[in-house]
């Protein structure tokens, strides 16, 4: 069973994502903010995909607060996870953001918040994982 990380700093979200993604997708979910142990957990080959919030309010690196875009750089950095996919989740979704993130992150995949098609949510990240895998 594919294991989905979520970086989210919203209760409410983290609580959606993590019901969508079990009961529409099967898969297990792990939650972090925390930017060590997102390293560890991908480091140690628990995760097959992630859901990177862009908007962190939480989340420090070397004593910097980071984003969601600034945590796939770095993911995307490492040649131990950079083909793990990443999806950002953002309820910025003002004509041209998605460009814009993508192309600065190095993210596999953008879905604007409020995530409204739970079914379309599950078949990208999905699709992302049997891409990476095939």
């Amino acid at each position: 069973m594919p294991t989905v990380l979520i970086v989210e700093d919203d209760p409410i979200n983290i609580r959606v994502f993590t019901k969508i993604l079990k009961k529409r997708g099967n898969f297990e979910v792990l939650c972090s903010e925390e930017v060590v142990e997102i390293l560890e957990m991908v480091g140690q080959g628990q995760v097959d995909a992630i859901v990177m919030d862009v908007s962190l309010t939480n989340s420090v690196y070397e004593g910097q607060s980071v984003d969601g875009i600034k945590i796939t750089q770095i993911l995307k950095a490492n040649p131990n996870s950079r083909d793990i996919p990443i999806v950002l989740v953002t309820a910025h979704a003002m004509q041209g953001d998605r460009e814009s993130f993508l192309a600065s992150s190095g993210a596999d995949g953008y879905i604007s918040k409020p995530v409204t098609d739970h079914q379309d949510f599950v078949d990208k990240i999905t699709q992302l994982i049997a891409l990476n895998q095939g």
